[in-house]
């Protein structure tokens, strides 16, 4: 039963995830990598699957074997409809992944600006600190490409009170790591910003 859950929600089959449900198939039943039906319809950005499974009382916080859950996952691939879905249903805004970070953070490098607006919306800490030192907004600059999206990311989480002067691990300040990577226009941004 728990498989043809598994299944459907892979396949987006919303008739069949609500007849299974219906029978009292356990929503949450995880599969070998610790996924369930919810975090499954996740990877596949399947928002039908996810909304009838939400809608039952999945819970959007299950995480896996690797620490990810339907919210982070959501959040970090920019699946913006599930991601809202998630909020509206009780997602743990301070949870982290297996890199100690939260779902802005990997936004934020990605280069989703809906989702950073939506994830700063909804009260995500800017300047939280993952396992490598960094914040949404150092990720945004060291591994962004520098361009449009990028910009837009680091001017919405400046807007949002993100620590325009916080450096990475070795002591690298923001500024810095954008101009040691050619970045002119995020520079200029931070400058702006009071960055020294």
């Amino acid at each position: 039963m728990n498989e043809k859950l598994l299944s459907a929600a892979a396949g987006n089959d919303v008739a069949t995830i609500n007849s299974l449900l219906a029978t009292g198939v356990e929503i949450d039943a995880r599969n070998a990598a610790g996924e369930t039906a919810l975090l499954v319809a996740t990877h596949a950005n399947n928002v039908e699957a996810a909304r009838a499974l939400i809608d039952a009382g999945a819970d959007v916080n299950a995480k896996d074997r690797i620490n990810d859950s339907p919210y982070l996952y959501a959040g970090a691939r920019g699946h913006l409809e599930i991601l809202k879905m998630t909020l509206t249903h009780g997602a743990d805004l301070r949870s982290i992944n297996r890199y100690g970070g939260t779902a802005l953070i990997p936004a934020s490098e990605r280069g989703h600006v809906e989702t950073v607006r939506t994830l700063i919306e909804a009260g995500v800490d800017v300047d939280h600190v993952n396992n490598l030192n960094w914040t949404a907004l150092l990720e945004a600059i060291i591994l962004g490409d520098g361009g449009p999206r990028h910009v837009a990311i680091v001017k919405l989480l400046l807007d949002a009170g993100a620590d325009v002067n916080l450096a990475d691990g070795d002591g690298v300040t923001l500024l810095e790591n954008a101009q040691r990577r050619g970045f002119s226009e995020i520079a200029n941004v931070l400058l702006a910003a009071g960055a020294h």
